[in-house]
């Protein structure tokens, strides 16, 4: 039998005129069958430091009085195996042609996010996708997204990527972390520098992957993977 992978993704800096020159696209993976053990350990953490195990995590939640349990739970992110994190760094967002390439903002968005999410697909494994609820029209947005990946995968009939599922980020833990790494990495690409907690976030963070965030990784680096696209890159999509 096949493997079945659950996919967590999110972003940031998204929108067309939000006046942020890039654009954060983030994946979190790991196998269905750890999830379950995942999420414990997580509410574990949030425990030992004396949060409410539904305790929200949230790279915007980030404070000094709070430092200590996110840099843990970076620790726990870098230190367990199962888990694995992809990103797009999309910069030049604020200067696209779209009408060079026949193309509007929404499909610009999906060929970004099948970008972010071909280096985790095999095809000999299953996936589930899930992506945090992000306004009222989501529905068309992962019906759209779905058609795209499994097109440009020739994977008709949908077997290799079962579903993308809309939920809430408030409810799920996995994807709580997803927020905090997409967060960290898009501050350092941001170059900001007004929060001392996020910056010793980054900075483990930096330790950890021995990566600065700031450039692409290798293809097939699997604990945390970043992809830095350009707009010259759109000839090539």
């Amino acid at each position: 039998m096949s493997l079945v992978y659950n996919v967590y993704c999110d972003e940031s800096c998204h929108l067309e005129h939000d006046h942020q020159p890039i654009m954060i696209l983030g994946a979190i993976s790991c196998l269905f069958e750890k999830t379950p053990g995942i999420a414990k350990r997580v509410r574990e953490i949030k425990q030992k430091h004396r949060l409410h195990p539904h305790f929200e995590i949230k790279w915007t939640k980030v404070s000094p009085a709070k430092v200590a349990f996110y840099l843990d739970i970076i620790d726990y992110f870098f230190d367990n195996v199962d888990l694995a994190f992809r990103a797009l760094i999309a910069k030049g967002k604020d200067q696209l042609a779209h009408r060079d390439f026949n193309q509007d903002h929404n499909l610009w968005y999906y060929k970004m996010y099948f970008v972010m999410l071909k280096a985790i697909l095999d095809p000999e494994a299953r996936y589930r996708i899930y992506l945090d609820i992000k306004d009222t029209c989501g529905g068309e947005k992962i019906h759209e997204l779905h058609n795209v990946l499994s097109n440009n995968l020739y994977d008709f009939s949908k077997e290799i990527v079962e579903r993308i599922q809309l939920v809430r980020s408030d409810e799920i833990e996995i994807l709580q972390v997803c927020d905090l790494l997409i967060g960290a990495v898009s501050y350092a690409n941001r170059d900001i520098s007004t929060s001392t907690a996020k910056l010793e976030l980054i900075e483990r963070i930096r330790e950890r992957s021995g990566y600065s965030l700031l450039r692409s990784t290798l293809l097939k680096e699997h604990k945390l993977n970043l992809f830095v696209w350009s707009p010259n890159w759109s000839e090539r999509l």
